[in-house]
């Protein structure tokens, strides 16, 4: 390294400190940042990977076995959820997970719900832009057991021009970025949450997105972790067209298994990236980790480096002309390659019904879904078919103001729908129902209104 990165590092070191951020993160920190500095990119090209092979991993068909010693093992595990996102590209200004999703219930509500049915410790792992919120929404919930907190921490962006610290005196809250939900192993061990639990007796940890309500503590799954005496399993998925942005397994040329992220494949294979026939599993970021293998590592290696995800962004996400930053990322899935003996376990569709958009959420409010008094959300049988292609026009519903204003009276009914695309100002009014493949255009400066009652059946409404 130059002198000039060994002196950019210090003032990198001394902000940090500044924050009171935990010696640990600032030297994970500090490790990226070499990596950074000397132009590592962490792509991962095809030829340092294979494809996965069906029969190389466990099949979720074959959990059943498993789900009385999982029963057993229930005071010895906790579900973790991922609560740092604020839906910004829903036009959100606070937590996702506080958004009513179903039944007017929240993603915090139904989550809450499922750990009580279950009897399982819950934790949520806020980001420095969803704790405080978070905090508040749960003292105002009578919750018979509220579940554990922790923080994300986070990293400061690197200015592109010359790998120094960002800066934003006007808004210093820009000047840093959460460093991904590769943090949560970190951040466990630095809150001191990682060793309270295992004084506690809880040695088996599930991980999800707070906004994937059909990843629940699965008592196949963990039974089959826990005989298995696995350190890690991440849940894969088959992946469809949808999906060709998610990240992948594959397996390195030494034999350990790997995620791969889209932002880490190289932009001439990317055609490769999005093969569903040769890269045909998906992360769902669905990961079980066993505490005392991920204790014993931090305490024999300092630290844990997962591979870096650089990103290139505007120091304001809302001005794509502020200054350029990279940002440093990690993924948690990309544990997988860290730990002897981890694996994959293959699971149906229905463990993952992630809301990232109004699309999703569309989706999910509707009659193709439904939740269960144990707050389990499943698709129903009677859908016309597995998948709903959603594509709703962004000027006028990809801001949650305003789609809960064109959805005023709920959701249509989208059981025997295939596809509804919808351009144009649209708003919908109660007990709508839209069947097969439809689309629905307005041209018009003045709304269209889907009157009360309409059946729209393999239409195209101009």
């Amino acid at each position: 390294m130059t002198a000039d990165w060994e002196q950019n590092l210090a003032l990198f070191r001394e902000k940090m400190t500044a924050q009171a951020l935990a010696p640990v993160v600032i030297d994970t920190f500090a490790y990226y940042y070499r990596q950074v500095a000397t132009g590592e990119t962490g792509l991962i090209s095809n030829r340092d990977i294979q494809p996965v092979q069906p029969d190389e991993i466990a099949s979720y068909a074959d959990m059943a076995q498993w789900i009385p010693q999982g029963r057993d093992l229930s005071r010895a595990a906790i579900m973790i959820r991922l609560n740092g996102g604020l839906g910004t590209s829903m036009g959100l200004t606070g937590p996702k997970s506080l958004l009513p999703v179903k039944n007017g219930r929240s993603f915090l509500d139904i989550i809450i719900g499922q750990a009580h049915r279950q009897d399982i410790s819950l934790a949520l792992m806020n980001s420095f832009s969803t704790h405080d919120a978070t905090r508040r929404a749960l003292a105002s919930l009578d919750a018979v057991q509220k579940p554990r907190l922790f923080v994300q921490n986070k990293f400061p962006k690197i200015q592109q021009a010359d790998l120094s610290p960002a800066q934003s005196p006007d808004h210093p809250d820009l000047e840093w970025n959460p460093p991904g939900h590769g943090d949560v192993f970190t951040a466990l061990s630095a809150s001191g949450m990682l060793d309270e639990l295992i004084r506690q007796g809880i040695q088996y940890a599930f991980i999800a997105n707070a906004d994937n309500l059909g990843a629940t503590m699965d008592p196949g799954l963990l039974g089959y972790f826990a005989a298995s005496r696995f350190p890690f399993m991440m849940e894969v998925a088959d992946k469809t067209p949808s999906d060709i942005k998610g990240g992948h397994l594959a397996r390195r040329l030494d034999g350990r298994l790997i995620l791969r992220e889209a932002a880490q494949c190289p932009a001439n294979e990317m055609d490769t990236f999005r093969d569903i026939g040769q890269y045909r599993y998906f992360n769902t970021n669905n990961i079980w980790v066993n505490l005392g293998v991920l204790q014993s590592f931090f305490k024999n290696e300092g630290s844990i480096h997962l591979p870096i995800i650089v990103n290139a962004k505007p120091i304001d996400p809302r001005q794509a002309a502020s200054q350029p930053v990279y940002q440093i990322e990690t993924a948690m899935g990309a544990a997988i390659s860290l730990f002897d003996d981890s694996v994959a376990v293959r699971v149906p569709r229905d463990r993952f019904i992630p809301v990232k958009t109004c699309n999703d959420l569309l989706a999910v409010r509707s009659d193709r879904y439904q939740l269960d008094p144990d707050f389990h959300l499943y698709p129903v049988s009677g859908c016309r078919q597995l998948g709903i292609r959603i594509s709703l026009d962004e000027h006028f519903f990809r801001r949650i103001d305003d789609f809960e204003a064109r959805f005023g009276h709920g959701a249509p009914s989208l059981i025997e729908c295939e596809s509804l695309t919808v351009e144009g100002d649209v708003s919908f009014e109660a007990d709508v129902v839209i069947r097969g493949r439809v689309i629905i255009k307005n041209s018009m400066t003045t709304p269209m209104i889907v009157r009360a009652g309409s059946v729209i059946d393999n239409e195209q409404i101009v």
